[in-house]
């Protein structure tokens, strides 16, 4: 098993030695993944703003409902 990890770890080295686009490859690897990282760094700030706000209009218009609802209950007085 040992000797099998061994060669396995050989042949890729030999393998990213020998292939100029290795490098390439490897480029543009880490470009996507700090693409990705750039992403999620906007969209995570974004998400929870725009979920804040929405609990907070969705949690207004609750209580206008309410307050509205209580209102209805009243008897109407007359003057």
């Amino acid at each position: 098993m040992e000797d099998l990890l061994q060669t396995a770890l050989e042949s890729a080295d030999e393998a990213i030695s020998l292939d100029p686009g290795s490098t390439a490859n490897a480029m543009v690897f880490v470009l996507v993944a700090a693409a990705g990282v750039l992403m999620a760094l906007v969209y995570v700030p974004v998400r929870l703003f725009l979920t804040i706000t929405a609990r907070s209009r969705r949690l207004r218009l609750l209580q206008r409902i309410r307050r509205l609802r209580e209102e209805l209950a009243q008897p109407l007085t007359s003057s």
